[in-house]
């Protein structure tokens, strides 16, 4: 266990030690009060953000991956369609309302119930969850429905209000969070198991991209029902005098956040005690690590989100806010925040291991975080272009949607439901509270309209993953025939000549 701990904190520091310093050379570079007296709450953030990340990995692992295996692997058993599909349906409402970033979400909208928006998103989820199953043990063409659902998105924006729309997008990124992540992608591995056929590994991926798109669907829809307006909170940046203060702040926030994850987390720990007391009646030995899994997932992601909400969201937004004034200097800057923001994520970690250990290390998992990295990069650096030229969400998300799914036309499935659960994940906990502060102080420092400019950015992170991915898995294709063909000619030669 303490060698786990030890690589695993080493890993977690190595993930925002990048981030951490970019910032630091930039509050030393333009010498600016606000910034530096961020700078002992973003260190701290960042010390938090190590611990936090390092036993979240730890205890998810041990806990929600494998909820979601030994569901999966008792939902195939049962081979009850209605009861599979009812599950997915209560399993997918659940662990989106334990989501803490949905929280956040349903603050922006004051002309909707904080309640109605989460239950509503939370329903969402849930259907699509139920779809995503139906896809799975149907064996339907994953990029025919994923095509359809996204068509009908589209459809349903442009009846919704201008404003609410980026918003609404962003949704799909948010609700497929750290919570959320390991227990789908672990439902999905462990529903497939029991199957026999030759594109069991495909289907195992896939399931968070009906995730994403569900609740930008439902938003959409609630949007033009209420004919809501989106609105945002203004940041409340503190004026930190000396570093009693700092240390104050994270002592007061600290018990918020250990209770906001208590109430996230207890929904998934009654439905998992209530699931194994009438079907699986696991052993004490086992539901006892389990238990010390979600204990442990409980401290890191409370630790993890008070680092980055006390520590690291003003810090996005003041910068933000102070290098507007050098225009061409913030797309090229962003675009490097961009790039490294992305190892901080803790739910990509899980997505990338799954990964190589289903595929039993034919995709890499470095060759993932690169794609992802350069596709996060991109989506900064057009997001910040977006705010600049005041150019509309449309122009990026329906081309972007667009070509990725003619993309999967032509690269392997298994590539295509990767790239498209990398979007949802690839837009995160960083992503909502570092890059979206840095585009809103970056907007409003411009006189731009935050909630149609600097709104959004989560939806292209979510968008630019599709495209990459998929590049990736077109040159994965083409050097695995090329080996095939350069193979069987040597081998085929070698027969005759001897």
């Amino acid at each position: 266990m303490k060698k786990l701990l030890k690589e695993q904190f080493i890993s977690s520091f190595k993930s925002i030690m990048p981030i951490t310093l970019i910032v630091l050379i930039i509050s030393v570079l333009f010498s600016n009060n606000d910034l530096i007296r961020l700078i002992p709450a973003f260190l701290i953030g960042s010390l938090l953000l190590t611990v936090g990340m390092t036993l979240f990995n730890i205890g998810a692992d041990i806990s929600m991956i494998e909820i979601g295996n030994r569901i999966g692997n008792h939902l195939t058993k049962k081979m009850n369609v209605l009861f599979i599909l009812l599950m997915s349906l209560i399993i997918g409402f659940i662990i989106t309302i334990a989501e803490p970033d949905l929280r956040v979400l349903a603050s922006q909208v004051s002309s909707i119930s904080s309640d109605v928006l989460i239950c509503a998103v939370g329903l969402g989820v849930g259907m699509f969850l139920l779809f995503a199953t139906m896809r799975m043990l149907f064996q339907h063409n994953f990029s025919l429905v994923l095509a359809i659902f996204c068509a009908l998105a589209f459809i349903l924006a442009l009846f919704a209000p201008k404003e609410f729309v980026p918003l609404a997008f962003d949704s799909g990124g948010v609700t497929t969070g750290p919570l959320s992540v390991p227990f789908i992608i672990a439902l999905g591995a462990g529903l497939t198991v029991s199957r026999n056929d030759k594109n069991k590994k495909d289907d195992t991926f896939g399931m968070i991209s009906f995730c994403s798109i569900g609740p930008i669907i439902v938003v959409l829809i609630l949007s033009i029902i209420f004919n809501a307006k989106s609105s945002y909170t203004p940041y409340n940046i503190p004026n930190y005098t000396d570093l009693l203060m700092v240390f104050k702040s994270f002592i007061e926030n600290l018990p918020k956040y250990f209770l906001e994850v208590f109430m996230s987390l207890f929904p998934i720990l009654l439905f998992f005690s209530a699931y194994n007391i009438i079907f699986l009646n696991l052993p004490k030995k086992e539901l006892k690590r389990i238990f010390i899994g979600l204990l442990i997932t409980y401290v890191g992601l409370s630790i993890f989100l008070t680092g980055v909400n006390v520590g690291f969201m003003p810090m996005g937004y003041t910068v933000g806010k102070i290098l507007s004034k050098y225009v061409w200097f913030l797309i090229p800057l962003s675009m490097i925040i961009g790039y490294f923001i992305v190892t901080s994520e803790p739910a990509i970690g899980v997505l990338t291991d799954q990964i190589e250990e289903i595929t039993n290390g034919n995709i890499k998992k470095h060759i993932l975080n690169i794609s992802l990295a350069i596709a996060i990069s991109l989506a900064t650096g057009l997001s910040i272009l977006r705010i600049i030229f005041d150019i509309s969400i449309w122009w990026f998300l329906f081309p972007g949607y667009l070509f990725a799914l003619i993309m999967s036309l032509f690269v392997p499935k298994i590539f295509t439901a990767i790239a498209f659960d990398s979007g949802g994940v690839a837009s995160g906990t960083m992503t909502a509270t570092f890059l979206l502060p840095f585009a809103v102080g970056v907007a409003e420092s411009l006189n731009k309209n935050v909630l149609t400019n600097a709104f959004g950015l989560i939806a292209l992170v979510a968008t630019i993953p599709l495209i990459t991915i998929q590049i990736v898995g077109i040159i994965y294709k083409i050097k695995t025939s090329r080996v095939i063909d350069y193979t069987d000619t040597k081998y085929n030669e070698e027969i005759i000549n001897y």
